[in-house]
């Protein structure tokens, strides 16, 4: 009975893995990187990533993004919300371009880089990052919303309570709702602050709660903003609750947006640690 015991305690301490990482944020978004280049976390699991994420009992964070390398572009950037579930994140993107350059990938003038949603470009200046989005083909009007795809589905409600009370009440009902419960859908407030700025609140699928600030949202809310807006702009300003992002885009003549571009800061909190 013992010496079964001690060898299941030698496979469960052979199963642990020593993890490094690096904590970033982007405008209130948080995120652990990690230098995946060598391939030594392609069997993190996703439980690990989980844990890792989980706050008060882990490092905690709103997703994991390990640097792959690729030979498509630069890297391959391998983004998991905190329950492990894949997508592509607009300020997770600009802290992977950082942190890129901080593990030595010559990002001097622009870089390119692999997503789940393709080949994305962008450029640093010292850290703020310029990160080119996705096309956007369409924005679907469904009356009192909207709903726009910007890399990951986004379902947009003006409002003038963009309270967290109610960014978290409406994103629950919306998320978990008969159409939307099976692929998931981040759900956002929007408020007009005047013809080109707008504040946001945004609840996000895979964190299940409202998070400080969300690149693929405000890309969306933007887009979704100019779309009934009266006034030809071709840059809005979006006040998130962890502080403030701009877009700048054109408009297709035949519909939809081209050159949509998300700026904003991307920043190294701390290094460390951990054994999952």
């Amino acid at each position: 009975m013992l010496s079964s015991f001690l060898f299941n305690f030698v496979v469960i301490l052979s199963e642990i893995m020593t993890v490094e990482f690096t904590k970033y944020e982007g405008t209130g978004n948080d995120f652990l990187l990690l230098n995946n280049l060598n391939g030594q976390y392609d069997d993190l699991t996703i439980v690990q990533i989980q844990k890792m994420c989980k706050r008060r009992f882990g490092i905690g964070a709103d997703g994991l993004i390990k640097i792959n390398k690729t030979s498509s572009a630069a890297f391959y950037m391998d983004y998991y919300n905190a329950d492990g579930s894949q997508s592509f994140c607009g300020n997770g993107a600009r802290c992977a371009v950082h942190f890129a350059r901080v593990i030595g990938i010559d990002v001097t003038q622009s870089i390119q880089f692999d997503a789940i949603d393709g080949i994305h470009e962008a450029s640093i200046t010292e850290d703020l990052v310029k990160l080119k989005m996705i096309d956007v083909d369409k924005i679907e009007n469904r009356g009192d919303s909207f709903v726009v795809y910007t890399g990951s589905p986004h379902y947009i409600k003006f409002t003038e309570d963009i309270s967290s009370k109610h960014v978290i009440s409406l994103g629950r009902n919306v998320r978990f709702s008969e159409e939307f419960r099976e692929e998931g859908i981040n759900v956002n407030l929007l408020k007009e602050n005047s013809s080109n700025e707008i504040a946001i609140a945004t609840y996000e699928r895979g964190v299940e709660d409202e998070t400080l600030s969300c690149g693929t949202g405000a890309t969306a809310c933007a887009l979704v903003w100019d779309s009934v807006s009266e006034i030809e702009s071709k840059e809005i300003k979006i006040k998130v609750k962890g502080g403030d992002l701009i877009t700048q885009f054109d408009r297709n003549p035949v519909g939809g947006y081209t050159n949509i571009y998300l700026i904003g800061p991307a920043t190294l909190v701390y290094n460390g640690t951990i054994e999952v």
